[in-house]
């Protein structure tokens, strides 16, 4: 009986603990495990779907070729930049991610920023640490303008935090009609308008997908038309960015500060600059590593599984060829 079920192959060492989520699907699913081509090759050409949980693009790509007759690939990561490849983007076959599991916290991650600057927290730090006593005036995050670059999960969950301190919304979008009546947004813009956004926005957020349209996408001129009390906050990819543009505009104080979460190379080395910069809240990616997210990684996979057992739409279906 076992032969006639729909085959599952989990890309994945056996040993995660997530997988024993997949149990109450085995009398439905033959799942197959594995973290190597060559322990899943041989159920390759019988597989019906594909989760790619621990994987390379390069092992993916290997079993794609021998799974000719499958109908999803699910991805465990939101972003895919690290994942696509043209046989699959070509294909006919559905890839689903994780998109928006993963925004809630980042949404936070984007208010903390927010925060830490409008009330100078590293400045109370410092000064409880010398056991100083020094006051000084705060500002106040209401009815500044927070400025999103990519506003998909991510930026909605921004917006909505930021409309609960009362800043106002710019949004920043390929299909800026796609936002016409949405409450969190009180003006949207075409992504031609990014020099605009920049110079008006008090705290820029970028949350955009790393694609081949946003690589490099906030350039030093982006940078540069940003207002001297402006923030830079990175929750999308580390080389949407201009890197070194930021880091040169953070020496010379020429913005107020930054909050990000991703880099354009992780780890970053020692002695890299960014280490040095006192106007800069860093976090080594880890703004949405919440005590549950691989856990709630797999709820939304198994949400998806049993949409594609019951023939019904799969949530999450990327746009392959623009990455998202």
């Amino acid at each position: 009986m076992a032969s006639n079920l729909p085959t599952l192959l989990v890309l994945a060492d056996p040993s995660e603990p997530q997988l024993r989520m997949l149990e109450p699907f085995r009398d439905r699913v033959r799942i197959v495990v594995g973290p190597t081509l060559a322990a899943v090759a041989d159920a390759a050409p019988s597989t019906d779907a594909i989760l790619v949980w621990t994987a390379s693009r390069e092992l993916l790509q290997q079993v794609f070729a021998l799974a000719s007759r499958v109908r999803w690939v699910h991805s465990r990561s939101a972003g895919l930049e690290a994942l696509l490849f043209p046989a699959l983007v070509d294909s006919p076959v559905p890839l689903t991610n994780s998109s928006g599991v993963y925004s809630r916290s980042l949404g936070e991650f984007v208010a903390t920023g927010v925060l830490f600057f409008a009330k100078d927290l590293h400045r109370m730090q410092r000064n409880q640490a010398a056991g100083r006593w020094e006051q000084f005036d705060v500002e106040m995050a209401h009815d500044k303008t927070m400025g999103i670059v990519g506003y998909g999960d991510i930026g909605r969950c921004a917006a909505h935090l930021a409309k609960a301190l009362g800043m106002r919304v710019i949004a920043l979008r390929r299909r800026p009609e796609q936002s016409q009546g949405d409450p969190l947004v009180d003006e949207a813009l075409g992504t031609d308008r990014l020099l605009e956004l920049m110079a008006r926005s008090d705290y820029v957020v970028v949350a955009a997908p790393l694609t081949p349209d946003t690589r490099g996408l906030v350039s030093a001129d982006a940078i540069a038309a940003m207002k001297p009390s402006g923030v830079m906050i990175n929750v999308g990819r580390g080389a949407v960015i201009d890197e070194p543009a930021l880091i040169d505009a953070l020496r010379q104080k020429r913005i107020r500060g930054a909050a990000l979460d991703v880099f354009a190379q992780e780890p970053l080395p020692a002695g890299h600059p960014m280490y040095g910069l006192d106007n800069l809240l860093l976090s080594p990616h880890c703004a949405d590593h919440t005590q549950t997210w691989i856990d709630d990684a797999m709820h939304f996979f198994t949400g998806n599984l049993e949409r594609f057992l019951s023939g019904e739409p799969l949530r999450n279906v990327v746009e392959k060829r623009l990455g998202y």
